[in-house]
C-alpha cells in the first residue's frame, strides 16, 4: 500500500536551530568491513543506523561475522578474520552500492558459495568492472548480466595481484577491492583506466581508514593504489557526523535567511560533504567553524553556482534545489556518473524541478538551471533518499510541495522528517 505524499513544510521565517547529525554512512560501512577483516574485537562508536548500514550488518552476519548492536551509540564486531565461515548462503544488498561493491571481494575470503541480489534498481547499477577485476585476481564467481545477481564461490583465500578497473561509474568499484586487499595473498595493485574517476574523497576515506587499521597503502598518482598483504588491527573506530546528510539542513539556513549549527563538524575530513560550507558560501551563505561546530547562515540572497562537482556528486540534488531558488543561473558540472546511482539523478532532478515550474535541463555532464517562478506539486523520489531531501528544500520556499515516499530517506537518515521539523521549529535552538 502506497502512503500519501509527505507535505513539505513551508518556512514561515528564518530558521534558527542546532541540529545533531547522525554518523556517516560511508564511514560506518567501511568501518564494518574493516572490522570484519580484523581478527579480534572492534568497537565502532557513533555508527549510523539506517537501511544501508543494516544491510551491511546483515551481509557480514551471513558471512559469519558476529556484530553486536545492543548498546546505543556503539557497535561491537567480533571476527576471527579470514577465512570466514558463512552462516547463510545469501546476502541481500537492497539498493546499497556500498554493500553490493564492498562485500563480494570479502565473500571470496569465505569458504562456500554466497549469492548476492538486491532491489530492481540495483540490478542495473554499475558492477561489471568489479566482477571482471575479481575474476582476474583469481575469484570464481557467476553473473549472467554483468551485475546483480552474483554468486561468489568462496575458497577462503584470494591470490590478489595487479588489476586494472574502469571505475568512472563509481569509485566504490575500487574501494571494495582496496578494503579487502590486506587479506589477499599478494595484496593488490589496482589502477583506474578510462574516463575521469569520480568521488575521490571517498577513495581518500578508504585509504585513511585502511591505514588507521595498520594497512600499508601506497597511492600512485594519478589513479593507482598498492595495498600490501598484512593483518589488520582491531580496536576503536570513531564515526564522524554524516556531512552530506547535513546538506539539506544547511541549505535551509541559506534558503530562509536563517542559521543552522551542526555540532561536531570536523576541522578536516575525507567526506565529500566537507565541501558544503565553501559551496554554499559561493551561493550566498556565510559560515564559521569553531569549537562548537559549524554554523552557517543566509545573507538574504541566493546566488547561482557554476562548479565542477565531480568529487562531491552526492551533494548535487540539494545544490540543484538551492539553485532553482537562486536569483541567477547555475551550471552543475562534472557529474555524468549520477545517471547510474540510486536513480538517474540528472534526469530525475531535471524532470521533477521542471515540473514545479523551474527551467532545469540535462547537459552532457550535469545540469543547467535557470531560475523561474515555482509552484507546488508532487515530487517523485524514485526511491532515492537525496531526491526526497532536495524536494524538502524546495518546499521551504514554495507552497504546496509534496514528496512521494519520504520513507526512502531511511536509506541514510531515517530520522530526516523529525530533524526537518526540528530545524523549522527551532527546537534545540538558541
Amino acid at each position: 500500500m502506497t502512503s500519501e505524499p509527505w507535505p513539505a513544510p513551508r518556512a514561515r521565517g528564518p530558521v534558527d536551530a542546532v541540529v545533531e547529525v547522525p554518523g556517516s554512512k560511508s564511514m560506518t560501512n567501511r568501518a564494518l568491513v574493516l572490522a570484519a577483516l580484523s581478527p579480534g574485537d572492534t568497537l565502532i562508536r557513533r555508527p549510523l543506523v539506517s537501511r544501508d548500514t543494516d544491510l551491511m550488518v546483515g551481509g557480514l552476519r551471513a558471512l559469519g561475522v558476529e556484530v553486536q548492536e545492543d548498546r546505543p551509540g556503539e557497535c561491537l564486531v567480533r571476527s576471527s578474520g579470514p577465512p570466514l565461515a558463512p552462516s547463510a548462503a545469501r546476502v541481500e544488498v537492497g539498493n546499497a552500492g556500498t554493500v553490493a561493491r564492498f562485500l563480494p571481494p570479502v565473500a571470496a575470503l569465505a569458504t562456500g558459495d554466497i549469492s548476492f541480489d538486491g532491489d530492481r534498481r540495483m540490478r542495473s547499477r554499475p558492477l561489471g568492472p568489479l566482477i571482471d577485476a575479481l575474476r582476474s585476481l583469481g575469484v570464481v564467481l557467476e553473473s549472467s548480466r554483468g551485475g546483480m545477481p552474483v554468486l561468489v564461490h568462496g575458497t577462503g583465500r584470494v591470490a590478489g595481484g595487479e588489476v586494472e578497473v574502469e571505475a568512472s561509474a563509481s569509485s566504490q568499484l575500487i574501494s571494495g577491492l582496496l578494503l579487502a586487499a590486506p587479506a589477499y595473498d599478494a595484496g593488490i595493485q589496482v589502477r583506474h583506466v578510462g574516463p575521469r574517476l569520480p568521488s575521490r574523497p571517498h577513495l581518500a576515506m578508504t585509504v585513511t581508514m585502511l591505514r588507521a587499521r595498520g594497512a600499508q597503502v601506497t597511492t600512485i598518482q594519478p589513479d593507482g593504489w598498492i595495498v600490501r598483504s598484512g593483518r589488520l588491527q582491531p580496536g576503536v573506530i570513531d564515526i564522524e557526523p554524516d556531512l552530506s546528510s547535513a546538506a539539506p539542513l544547511l541549505a535551509a539556513a541559506l534558503v530562509t535567511g536563517g542559521r543552522v549549527t551542526v555540532p561536531g563538524w570536523p576541522r578536516s575530513s575525507d567526506q565529500p560533504g566537507a565541501a558544503l560550507p565553501a559551496l554554499l558560501s559561493q551561493m550566498g551563505a556565510a559560515y564559521v567553524l569553531d569549537a562548537t561546530g559549524l554554523t552557517l547562515w543566509g545573507t538574504g540572497r541566493i546566488i547561482g553556482l557554476d562548479a565542477d562537482l565531480a568529487d562531491v556528486g552526492e551533494l548535487v540534488p540539494v545544490l540543484a534545489a538551492v539553485a532553482v531558488l537562486a536569483q541567477t543561473p547555475s551550471r552543475l558540472r562534472g557529474v555524468p556518473h549520477l545517471r547510474g546511482q540510486e536513480t538517474d539523478r540528472l534526469a530525475a532532478l531535471a524532470g521533477e524541478l521542471t515540473r514545479l515550474g523551474g527551467e532545469v535541463r540535462e547537459t552532457a555532464d550535469g545540469l543547467a538551471v535557470i531560475p523561474r517562478r515555482l509552484h507546488g506539486g508532487v515530487v517523485a523520489t524514485y526511491d532515492d533518499h537525496r531526491m526526497a531531501m532536495a524536494a524538502a528544500v524546495v518546499g521551504l520556499a514554495v507552497e504546496g510541495v509534496a514528496v512521494e515516499n519520504m520513507a526512502t530517506t531511511g536509506k541514510t537518515l531515517p530520522e530526516f522528517p523529525a530533524l526537518w521539523r526540528r530545524v523549522l521549529n527551532g527546537s534545540e535552538s538558541r
